[in-house]
């Protein structure tokens, strides 16, 4: 046998594998996505009968702590600290976590709420950087910030999980506007199922071209950016398919960082956040779904998609590249971490389904995409595979992800509805067909480059410079 058939048998063989890891992965996606839409039919009908007397009223709500790690983000701090004092809800805190900024972070912070030190050490010892001051607000005694040696932002959370005592706390972004209500709905299915919840999600939103006054979202708009609304349509599938989906089957194994809500105790029985990973909320989940296996402890983990948090996304690709690497190491940096899980029967769903479709799917996936989109048009090209077969390609590659991205549209019509104008609808589908055209192959490059510095060892955060929240035009 030549080389030249070696050749040839390579590029068939491979283009063979990329086709048949197409219909696995994409099958997945669909049964997760259909039965997102079947799920979130149901929230709807439940929540039209729901009473919406006294919605504050429960004497069972439980405290808690909303901890926001905070480094150089002053543009945005003040926006968004307001929007957090200003949510409805009757037992809550709020704990700034300053971690060591180089800017005027927590100037601001003293010059806006007042803040004065506390002359009093912290109740227990702060398993976190060196603790400079604790300070607390003469306006609002909500309010609290810790200012502390710079840890990174597991270790900045960290502070805040120990310093509360609430019984939930609620991690943040500290460049996020939370809307008034949602604290009540991410909190529901604690009052639920008391006993057994641990954690829930909420929906994060892209806030760039909203209209946001004093920490109020008085205006949503969909960014004519397109790269800010191919994030768009990645966060509406993200959250309103694929979060829903994998919480109804009991695999959900992200809650964001940007909005999450957990059990206070728990998250300190596991040992906190952990600093030697860039993707700490991801693998805080995955740990407390490991440590409540191995207890052979009945539990929850939900994601709600009702409350909503709004975040500012990277704006150009330089800053939106080192986003997508960084996540993409974390990812697998996790799965390393509890390697002894994936495919364990032990597990239950997390180690026989979650952990597996987020190796193969969500953490190899892209990688095959991406040599699928060089390896399947070369095999054509030299006429090692015929033209149905690559036809059979770009339908399986492109034109079915352009059907989930529309079904995710779909559900936010069908649902919750935060794009009313027409205009905005018809520019998400045409965000869902453009994606597939150059933008998700642009991703798969930057995955790659995600991937191998993951196996070298890179463990770089990368900063995202912040604009702020206008007054007039958002970020």
């Amino acid at each position: 046998m030549t080389a030249i058939d070696l050749l040839a048998g390579f590029l068939f063989g491979f283009s063979v594998f990329v086709v048949a890891y197409f219909v696995v992965a994409n099958t997945a996606y669909l049964v997760i996505h259909l039965t997102a839409l079947v799920e979130l039919r149901r929230l709807i009908n439940k929540r039209t009968f729901e009473s919406t007397y006294q919605r504050f009223g429960s004497p069972f709500l439980p405290g808690i702590a909303i901890v926001v790690p905070a480094y150089n983000e002053a543009p945005v701090i003040v926006s968004s600290v307001q929007s957090f004092l200003d949510l409805q809800y009757p037992d809550y805190e709020v704990i700034v976590v300053n971690d060591g900024s180089s800017d005027d972070t927590l100037d601001r912070l003293v010059d806006a709420f007042d803040l004065e030190a506390v002359p009093a050490s912290p109740p227990r010892e702060l398993p976190c950087e060196t603790v400079r001051d604790v300070y607390r607000s003469t306006e609002n005694r909500k309010l609290t910030v810790i200012d502390k040696e710079n840890g990174g932002k597991a270790d900045a959370l960290n502070a805040g999980v120990y310093l509360t005592e609430k019984q939930l706390f609620c991690a943040v972004d500290a460049d996020s506007v939370i809307e008034r209500d949602a604290l009540l709905s991410v909190a529901k299915p604690f009052l639920e199922y008391p006993e057994r919840t641990v954690a829930t999600g909420g929906v994060v939103r892209v806030a760039n071209s909203c209209s946001i006054t004093e920490g109020i979202v008085e205006e949503i708009r969909l960014s004519r950016n397109p790269l800010v609304g191919f994030q768009t349509m990645e966060y509406l599938r993200a959250f309103l398919s694929g979060r829903i989906g994998l919480s109804s089957l009991k695999s959900l194994m992200i809650i964001s960082g940007a909005f999450g809500l957990f059990d206070t105790r728990l998250v300190r029985e596991v040992g906190g956040y952990r600093s030697d990973t860039i993707t700490e909320d991801m693998e805080l989940v995955v740990r407390m779904h490991r440590y409540l296996n191995e207890c052979d402890q009945e539990y929850r983990l939900e994601f709600v998609p009702e409350p909503v948090i709004w975040t500012e996304v990277p704006e150009d690709r330089t800053a939106l590249s080192r986003q997508r690497r960084r996540w993409h190491r974390g990812l697998f940096q996790t799965l390393t971490m509890h390697r002894k899980m994936i495919g364990n029967p032990n597990y239950g769903v997390t180690g026989m389904f979650a952990l597996p479709f987020f190796m193969g799917v969500e953490g190899f996936g892209p990688l095959v995409e991406g040599l699928g989109y060089v390896i399947v048009p070369l095999a054509f090209v030299l006429g090692i595979v015929d033209t149905w077969f690559f036809i059979s390609f770009l339908l399986l590659a492109i034109l079915l992800s352009m059907f989930l991205s529309w079904l995710s549209v779909l559900s936010e019509v069908a649902s919750y509805r935060r794009y009313e104008r027409p205009q905005d609808v018809a520019l998400l589908l045409g965000y869902g067909i453009l994606e597939n055209i150059l933008y998700r192959q642009w991703k798969t490059i930057i995955l790659w480059r995600g991937f191998v510095e993951f196996l070298r060892g890179v463990d770089s955060w990368g900063a995202m410079e912040r604009k702020g929240f206008d007054d007039e035009n958002g970020p």
